[in-house]
C-alpha cells in the first residue's frame, strides 16, 4: 500500500537536467494526480516537457471531471514555468484541441506539436506524442474513442481489483497492461507503433525519439534510433529523466520515492539518538 509522503517534515528534491513526462489524463478518475504532485515537488530540472494527453479533452466532452488535486497539477508546473523552468507542452490526441494555436506561448509554457531536445553531450532526440503513429486514431477516430471509454472502464474495475488484493496483502496489479502484454493483437500492435516512430524519427537525422502515447515505459534501439517511450500517469507512473552527464534514465515513481521515505525514516532514527 503506497504511503503519502509527509512532505512538512521532508523537503528532499531530485535534480535533473531534462524531465519529460506524458500521459496524465488531467480529468478522468484513472489520472494518479496524488503521486504525480509529489513528483512535481520533489524534482527540479532545467527543462521539462509534457509529452501530450495531459488535459483528457475526450472525458471532459462526456463528463466533466476536475477535483482540486488535478487543478493543483496544473498550478505547480505553471508555477515551476515562473520560477526559471522551461516548459514544452507537446499537443496529444485527448488534447488535440492545443494544435489549432501552435506554436503558442500561455503562461511560460510553450505548445509545440513536436521539439528536438539536446542532450548536454550533443545528442539530439525528436519529442513527440505519438499519435500520428497509431493507425486505428488515424483511420478511425471514433473507434479509438471507443477504446478510450473501454480503457477507462478497466482502470475503474482494476480499483476494486486492486482493493481486494491489498486485503489480502498483494501488491497493485495492473488488468489493462496484462491484458495488453498477453492479447497476440495488442503485443504486435506496440511493436508495429515502436518501428514507425524510429522510422518517423529517421527523417530527422536524430540519434533518437521520445514520445508517449501507448502508456508503456521503454528504453531500447531499433534500426539505429534510440526509441524512448516516458510511460505514463494513470497506471505505471513513470517518467523519463536525463541527468547532468547526459544519461537518460526511465524512473518509476512508485520506486523512485522509496528513497523518500528510507531517508526520512535515517533522519528520524538520527533525531532520535541526539535527542536521547
Amino acid at each position: 500500500m503506497l504511503k503519502k509522503v509527509n512532505q512538512n517534515k521532508f523537503d528532499k528534491i531530485f535534480n535533473y537536467r531534462s524531465i519529460w513526462i506524458s500521459d496524465f489524463h488531467l480529468g478522468t478518475r484513472g489520472c494518479q494526480s496524488e503521486l504525480l504532485l509529489e513528483f512535481i515537488k520533489h524534482t527540479q530540472s532545467e527543462k521539462l516537457y509534457l509529452v501530450g494527453d495531459i488535459i483528457d479533452g475526450w472525458a471532459l466532452k462526456n463528463t466533466w471531471y476536475w477535483p482540486q488535486s488535478h487543478n493543483d497539477v496544473v498550478q505547480k508546473i505553471l508555477r515551476k514555468a515562473r520560477h526559471g523552468t522551461e516548459v514544452f507542452y507537446i499537443s496529444g490526441n485527448h488534447d488535440e484541441v492545443m494544435r489549432g494555436f501552435v506554436p503558442v506561448n500561455f503562461g511560460g509554457v510553450s505548445i509545440l506539436n513536436q521539439i528536438i531536445h539536446e542532450t548536454v553531450d550533443k545528442k539530439k532526440y525528436l519529442v513527440v506524442h505519438g499519435d500520428q503513429f497509431d493507425g486505428i486514431i488515424q483511420c478511425a477516430k471514433w473507434l479509438a474513442m471507443l477504446g478510450s471509454i473501454t480503457y477507462d472502464f478497466l482502470i475503474y474495475f482494476n480499483r476494486y481489483i486492486n482493493f481486494f488484493r491489498k486485503k489480502l496483502g498483494y501488491e497493485y496489479w495492473s488488468l489493462s497492461n496484462y491484458l495488453k502484454f498477453t492479447v497476440k493483437n495488442a503485443v504486435k500492435f506496440v511493436s508495429e507503433y515502436e518501428k514507425l516512430v524510429c522510422n518517423y524519427a529517421k527523417q530527422f537525422k536524430v540519434e533518437g525519439i521520445i514520445c508517449g502515447h501507448i502508456h508503456h515505459a521503454n528504453m531500447q534501439s531499433m534500426n539505429g534510433i534510440h526509441y524512448i517511450n516516458d510511460g505514463d500517469w494513470v497506471e505505471s507512473c513513470t517518467a523519463l529523466v536525463e541527468h547532468f552527464d547526459g544519461k537518460l534514465e526511465l524512473i518509476n515513481w512508485t520506486e523512485k520515492r522509496k528513497e523518500l521515505f528510507n531517508e526520512t525514516i535515517d533522519q528520524n532514527l538520527e533525531n532520535f539518538k541526539i535527542a536521547s
